[in-house]
């Protein structure tokens, strides 16, 4: 992918470092050409290519340097470094929002908001290591799976029911009891889109329940002329195939969640590499958003169906 020499991702990088909008992740030897390098590097590789033309405008360098950020905070496994981007996100939101063409993306940070309150919450209960006489000082370790889980709750409990969610929920579950999967886990599309159907991430996914490209083809979905992933019951029924087989893969609910968020390789070798079945053993080494993710689905299903995620049900042939 090639990018116009206008996007100077580098510069913008510079501008926001300084005014201290964003600072490194936990390290204390920064080589500050080697980051920007890195950063311009993630952003060609990660960023679906339309991103560029639909941010022509609004402020780009401002809303570019947020999205490569978050995703490569997201992508990596240091959760607490989510709430550095806080003050970020909330600039870049209504500079989103502002325009037609940036709508989608709006749509997918605005159901994305609370990581970053999440994130600050569990900083401030992390415990700081004690330093250690003549050594870097210790990045602060990720938080437990429970602690994760209780924080979510308390979040999600209050919330009203979302736009359209009384609308769509219905025929929702219908379409996922028939492909064999727990009809309360349509609320996945709350936590990954608000049950907006136009919402689209950075790198490409899109849609209520969030595809990428790749595994939209996979799932039989049609990209072309029209993007199926924005089609109410297509989607559905793809997002609640790819849990199907996930969950028939791994044999807990957790974990099919997780690999739905981060893949199923991803999961997979962490079990592998931690010689486990339990998605509670790899919690704290998986993505940063895949550790905020599970628990907030979990949360968020709890709070709408009285379910515990990892006691759901297969339906029987078709029945809610």
């Amino acid at each position: 992918m090639i990018y116009p020499r206008a996007v100077k991702i580098p510069v913008a990088l510079t501008i926001l470092i300084a005014s201290g909008w964003l600072v490194p992740a936990q390290t204390n030897d920064v080589d500050l050409g080697d980051m920007l390098d890195a950063a311009q590097q993630f952003a060609q590789d990660n960023l679906d290519p339309d991103v560029l033309q639909a941010l022509q405008s609004v402020d780009r360098p401002k809303v570019e340097d947020f999205l490569n950020h978050f995703q490569d905070y997201l992508k990596g496994d240091q959760v607490l470094d989510v709430a550095q981007l806080k003050d970020a996100a909330n600039i870049a939101l209504p500079l989103l929002g502002a325009h037609e063409e940036t709508q989608p993306y709006a749509a997918w940070l605005r159901s994305r908001l609370d990581y970053f309150d999440a994130a600050d919450e569990l900083k401030s209960l992390t415990p700081v290591p004690k330093p250690e006489p003549g050594r870097p000082a210790l990045p602060l370790p990720n938080p437990s799976f429970k602690t994760e889980r209780e924080i979510w709750i308390k979040k999600v409990s209050p919330r009203p029911l979302p736009k359209g969610a009384d609308k769509f929920v219905p025929k929702l579950k219908t379409i996922f009891a028939g492909e064999g999967v727990p009809p309360a886990l349509v609320w996945l599309a709350e936590v990954e889109s608000g049950f907006d159907a136009s919402a689209r991430s950075p790198s490409g996914a899109v849609g209520m329940f969030q595809l990428m490209p790749g595994t939209a083809k996979y799932l039989g979905l049609s990209l072309f002329p029209f993007d199926q992933r924005k089609q109410l019951e297509p989607a559905a029924r793809a997002a609640a195939k790819n849990l199907r087989q996930l969950h028939e893969k791994f044999g807990d609910w957790r974990l099919a969640v997780a690999a739905y968020n981060s893949g199923s390789g991803t999961v997979s070798r962490l079990l592998q590499r931690y010689k486990t079945t339990s998605y509670e053993r790899i919690a704290t080494h998986l993505p940063a958003e895949t550790q905020m993710y599970v628990p907030k689905v979990e949360a968020t299903i709890q709070h709408r169906e009285g379910l515990e995620l990892e006691k759901l049900k297969v339906p029987s042939s078709g029945g809610l």
